[in-house]
């Protein structure tokens, strides 16, 4: 019964930390949104880039869980955090 909860875990972590990527969805259809919208979809891939990478940590932390699925959303949650500390860092040098 575990084992099928943290398989179920591993798909949702995954399919979480894959959501930033849907930033780009406007942009295939030349759609430009507001400032309002950017700015409110900058703080939900925060949240989703955070609780995917809390989420897989939590899956790559038992043995009996660690899977290639929960290794690649690991992976892909550490490149959206560090892609945000890198733009923080470097506005914070540029301004």
């Amino acid at each position: 019964m575990e084992n099928k909860r943290l398989q179920k875990l591993s798909a949702a972590v995954l399919i979480v930390s894959i959501l930033p990527l849907a930033t780009f969805v406007p942009a295939l259809f030349n759609m430009v949104p507001t400032n309002n919208i950017r700015s409110i979809w900058a703080v939900v891939n925060i949240f989703f880039a955070f609780l995917g990478l809390v989420l897989s940590i939590i899956c790559v932390k038992s043995r009996d869980s660690r899977s290639m699925i929960n290794i690649v959303s690991t992976v892909i949650s550490n490149f959206w955090i560090v892609l945000m500390c890198g733009i923080v860092i470097l506005s914070l040098f540029i301004n």
